[in-house]
């Protein structure tokens, strides 16, 4: 049986988010970019650990600021997770936003 291209998967966003950085907003900007291309997407934000901005995709780890110390590039998370609704299996985020930390 072919899986149908038009059919909607059911697509769940996990954002574990540092609440000592105060990262919360950025979860929040981060779930109206993937609720505009991917409506049906179910967006979770939850804080977490020190320092994380972590993604997961179907509880599959997609994007983890603590590996890469920066945040995610959010057009791209959109365009998984609206892969992953379109039948794609979740896949590694390779873009980042540009670090605006200067150590002195």
């Amino acid at each position: 049986m072919m899986s149908n291209p038009n059919k909607v998967q059911n697509t769940k966003v996990e954002i574990e988010f540092c609440k000592v950085c105060d990262y919360g907003g950025h979860c929040l900007a981060l779930a109206k970019q993937i609720k505009k291309s991917s409506p049906e997407a179910e967006v979770d934000c939850k804080k977490g650990r020190q320092g994380s901005f972590e993604v997961l995709v179907n509880n599959k780890l997609v994007y983890s600021k603590l590996q890469t110390m920066a945040l995610p590039d959010y057009e791209e998370v959109a365009e998984v997770v609206h892969e992953v609704c379109r039948g794609a299996e979740p896949r590694e985020i390779k873009g980042q936003q540009e670090v605006n930390c200067v150590i002195s």
